[in-house]
């Protein structure tokens, strides 16, 4: 058992001293532009998606979700019948529903 706490106490002070070896000496960051590809950049780095871009990616997940949810429907379609044919198609519905309302709302006008 002392052995084993020995072999332990040995390794933890070897990361230790390893950590202290490689350690990278901290320096105050200095006011550098980011790097791209050699050209200065011409924007702010959180400016470079405009925010008409934002419904759009939210219906995107929106139909990426269906696509998580009809895969397992697909295996199980056959067994159970009728009436999983009708919840899917139940399901489609309300995110067309919620497609038609963004659509209405004007969130992939562009203007």
């Amino acid at each position: 058992m002392l052995l084993l706490l020995a072999v332990c106490v040995l390794g933890l002070l070897l990361l230790h001293g390893a950590g202290r070896l490689c350690a990278v000496r901290r320096e105050p960051a200095r006011a550098l532009p980011p790097f791209s590809g050699g050209l200065a950049p011409a924007e702010h780095p959180a400016s470079r998606f405009h925010v008409r871009w934002y419904p759009v990616s939210l219906v995107f997940l929106a139909f990426d979700m269906e696509m998580l949810f009809m895969y397992p429907w697909v295996r199980v379609v056959r067994e159970m019948g009728t009436p999983a044919v009708v919840e899917m198609f139940l399901f489609l519905g309300i995110l067309l529903a919620a497609v038609a309302y963004t659509w209405r709302e004007g969130a992939f006008r562009w203007s």
